[in-house]
């Protein structure tokens, strides 16, 4: 052996000690994260250590320890498909072999243009325009601003009054904020808000008006009514969450008050603003939520599932009467607004490859089934005393736990029983994020008959270990 390769054996030798001591000593994931990582919602100094992941397939979630835990929330509700599924993965690493990202500014893509043919093919009729961004909150950010300049362009200024219901969220910019049920969300930055006017949702278990839905006539949709008689003219737009208010504490509406919301803006010649970043692409068991009244908004949100969690996209779809009020030679009237990443070319390929699994794998139908097992096993557990209601819609199963059934006391967002199940859940292998009292159960629809069998129990488990106090 010549005196050259001695010392490359020896190097590579040295290299190869080096890195097992190097793996032996180097801090544990938690520990680097600790080290130099701001969790969202997370108080972070009295939170647990965060979840370890290193690696995601179909339903589940691998930890750095070696756990495998099931996905009962979609890692945010954006998950559809499953994890790392191969049809999306091929799509996302073909476009990035074409086309990475592009100033959409002056310039256009054929992801980007196919992406939005294709969701114009999908979406209620009469929207038309799609405007892209990167998230829900933008999403919902570029609709209250496409609403209000529509009104100025068209020379009715004074139409800045947004209406909006209890319990909504509708994201974390200052708009998306201003828009949303006053909470703890949004409790530190109060000063930064404008005003809106805020009227009654239709959550049926804690009724505004005290009445049982099995009599009442959706007398909640007074509120709106009153609303819209009072400001009249100067009322911008309606945002709802159709369907299901997510973050506000899963509240399903029936579908008789979204039909008539949309009759109220008509009659009263406003718009309306459909927030389904959560309840787009078959979450309530129809391809979007509105088709749930068979109505169709002026302007639609989209986002989460749009890209099946692997890219951040969003997009604000709008009719082409509102686009028009933006063409004129008059520059004032442009849409000033966008973003660094607007129609990211991998985004918009991923989602592509989305919607072709909805074509050919019939994922509507395997949510509905969803649906069904999901009410099979939760309704039973409405009987237990922690639990005052039980709601189910499309492939989203809710429960909601209070500490006195007859009074339904509970104490919300901050309510600790949260984090106390999510820990309950995740020693069981099953990974849940509760809103305070509100348990859900959200997962990827790719879940099998057994795996939902499974999850179940284990909610059921957990859920009747409690205790109201």
């Amino acid at each position: 052996m010549t005196s050259r390769k001695v010392r490359q054996k020896a190097d590579t030798t040295g290299m190869a000690k080096a890195d097992a001591a190097g793996a032996h000593t180097r801090p544990s994931l938690i520990e680097r994260d600790r080290a130099h990582l701001w969790h969202p919602y997370t108080q972070m100094k009295t939170a647990p250590p965060p979840l370890p992941i290193v690696r995601g397939e179909g339903v589940y979630l691998y930890t750095e320890d070696g756990r495998r835990l099931l996905d009962g929330i979609s890692s945010w509700w954006v998950n559809i498909h499953g994890h790392c599924h191969p049809r999306l993965s091929q799509a996302l690493g073909a476009q990035a072999k074409q086309l990475e990202q592009v100033i959409f500014a002056g310039c256009t893509h054929e992801p980007a243009v196919e992406l939005a043919e294709r969701l114009i093919e999908v979406l209620p009729s009469g929207l038309t325009r799609v405007f892209y961004s990167d998230n829900g909150s933008t999403a919902v950010e570029i609709a209250l601003k496409l609403a209000h300049q529509y009104w100025r362009n068209l020379g009715q200024a004074g139409r800045r009054t947004f209406i909006t219901l209890h319990y909504a969220y509708h994201g974390d910019t200052i708009g998306a904020m201003s828009v949303s049920e006053q909470s703890v969300f949004t409790g530190a930055f109060t000063p930064l808000l404008f005003p809106v006017t805020r009227v009654d949702a239709p959550y049926c278990y804690r009724c505004p008006l005290g009445l049982e839905r099995a009599t009442c006539r959706i007398d909640c949709l007074a509120g709106l009514e009153g609303a819209l008689e009072q400001h009249g003219e100067s009322v911008a737009a309606v945002l709802v969450e159709p369907m299901l208010q997510a973050a506000g504490g899963m509240v399903v509406w029936p579908s008789e008050f979204l039909a008539g919301v949309r009759q109220l803006c008509d009659r009263y010649g406003t718009l309306l603003i459909a927030d389904e970043v959560l309840t787009g692409f078959g979450r309530t068991g129809r391809m979007f939520a509105s088709e749930h009244a068979s109505i169709s908004p002026d302007i639609i949100c989209l986002s989460k599932a749009l890209t099946a969690g692997y890219m951040p996209l969003g997009a604000t779809v709008s009719t082409e009467r509102i686009f028009e009020a933006f063409l004129s030679d008059d520059r004032t009237k442009t849409f000033f607004h966008g973003h660094s990443f607007t129609a990211n070319p991998l985004a918009c390929a991923v989602a592509l490859a989305s919607l072709d699994l909805f074509r050919e794998d019939d994922v509507l139908g395997r949510v509905r089934t969803l649906e069904s097992q999901l009410r099979a096993g939760l309704m039973p557990l409405a009987n237990l005393p922690s639990v005052g209601d039980v709601r189910v819609i499309g492939g989203v199963g809710i429960l909601e736990l209070v500490s006195d059934k007859h009074t339904r006391e509970a104490d919300g967002y901050l309510d600790g029983i949260g984090p106390r199940l999510a820990d309950a859940f995740v020693d069981r292998g099953l990974l849940m994020r509760p809103l305070g009292n509100v348990v859900y159960f959200m997962p990827p629809y790719v879940i099998t008959d057994d795996e939902v069998d499974w999850a179940l129990e284990r909610i059921a488990t957990v859920i009747s270990g409690i205790s109201p106090t």
